[in-house]
């Protein structure tokens, strides 16, 4: 008891802190099922902060292939995908992912983060150098650590700072395994990575190249393919990394490059050696929206609109949403006291949408997050343009 009081008395000190900078989180209820409209806490409001970007979460082809594949192999896995946890469902999804990314093959992980984890860590360990954006999401910062490699973190998209670093280390180490890793789409910002400026460097000086295609996947590039498609460049990233947990409506993630790749991440990837297979209703449901999106190419487009409707609108009342040019689009507030009043006072006007505070963003760099949906229609669009814009006014943000 002793040990827990002390313990529990440093946590309440912790937590205490950061509610009184405004930093504290709090989980919401979602009491229906996921769409571009939802109920939470009972409460119906507009859904602008889920991932699920091209509903295909709900859809019926979707809940019908999860359903078939429980009753055909049940609702769990039973152990990671080397002990007894392999089905034919897995290996139907990697070989449609790796024909989908342009790549020879694909191999699926329980999440984006794990595959981030486990294939950084896999792709350079100590005395290698990662090259990785200041602005990458919160997995790759993790998967560098973990591999124990040099980190050196280039400023945003800024390729003249890169190619210096670059030059610089491989003169002073020639022999050492070079890795630049990035964001295709940056989560909190909603810009793109310049993937042939990188694609360039990465040959002029012998580095592999890892872009992660999280956000990208199912929104950018012809038919969602993503942003390295969107370039032609499948030839010329080694190393994808794409999720199934949002365009894809589903839960997972995965690597695609070759077959050498994918069979050296087998056997030394420990976030997918050491866990359990994705559920097979998982893997199913993953399935039939790849084929839901590969029958209709034209959904990332009617995201991509959307996005930029409401993006054109706020920018138009005053809004900073920065640079976005993707399906996320900030609203860019300051401070944290701000950014929580105001995404408050929009889901009590029946908004709902992210707010972002350190460390999700810089300090000073507070910000709500919108993610519409390719399934919002213009009146919902508007709807939230006109409850965004009396919030706004009265804080004296426009």
């Amino acid at each position: 008891m002793i040990q827990e009081t002390r313990l529990n008395n440093d946590l309440r000190n912790a937590l205490s802190g950061l509610a009184s900078r405004h930093m504290e989180r709090k989980l919401k209820v979602l009491t229906s099922q996921q769409g571009s409209w939802v109920e939470v806490d009972n409460r119906k409001v507009l859904n602008l902060c889920s991932n699920n970007y091209l509903d295909l979460a709900t859809h019926p082809r979707v809940k019908n292939a999860a359903a078939a594949a429980i009753e055909k192999y049940g609702c769990g896995s039973g152990a990671s995908r080397l002990i007894c946890g392999n089905t034919p469902l897995q290996q139907e999804l990697e070989r449609r992912l790796a024909s989908f990314k342009g790549k020879d093959a694909a191999l699926l992980y329980p999440s984006g983060y794990a595959a981030n984890l486990g294939a950084i860590s896999c792709l350079a360990g100590p005395g290698d150098h990662i090259f990785s954006d200041e602005l990458n999401h919160a997995s790759i910062i993790d998967g560098s650590r973990l591999s124990r490699a040099a980190i050196e973190i280039y400023p945003h998209k800024n390729l003249a700072y890169l190619g210096e670093r670059l030059e610089n280390t491989l003169r002073a180490s020639p022999s050492t395994r070079r890795l630049i890793v990035t964001d295709a789409v940056f989560s909190m910002d909603g810009d793109t990575a310049p993937l042939p400026g990188l694609v360039e460097l990465a040959e002029r000086f012998e580095c592999t190249l890892m872009v992660d295609e999280a956000h990208a996947t199912g929104a950018l590039g012809p038919g969602g393919k993503g942003l390295v498609s969107q370039f032609g460049l499948e030839e010329k990233v080694p190393v994808i990394m794409g999720t199934l947990s949002k365009a894809l409506g589903s839960l997972g993630g995965f690597i695609a490059g070759s077959r050498e790749l994918a069979e050296y991440l087998v056997n030394n990837s420990r976030s997918f050696i050491f866990s359990t297979a994705l559920p097979p209703p998982s893997v199913a449901a993953a399935l039939e929206s790849l084929t839901i999106l590969e029958e209709s190419p034209s959904l990332p487009e009617k995201l991509l609109e959307n996005a930029s409707y409401i993006r054109d609108k706020l920018t138009g009342l005053g809004f900073n949403t920065g640079k976005s040019t993707t399906q996320i689009v900030p609203v860019i507030t300051g401070d944290p006291l701000t950014t929580s009043e105001m995404a408050q006072s929009l889901l009590r006007g029946g908004v709902w949408c992210a707010s972002l505070r350190p460390p999700s963003v810089p300090e000073g760099g507070c910000r709500l997050r919108l993610s519409p949906m390719a399934t919002h229609t213009r009146e919902d669009l508007d709807f939230a343009v006109g409850v965004i814009k009396k919030t706004g006014r009265s804080l004296g943000i426009i």
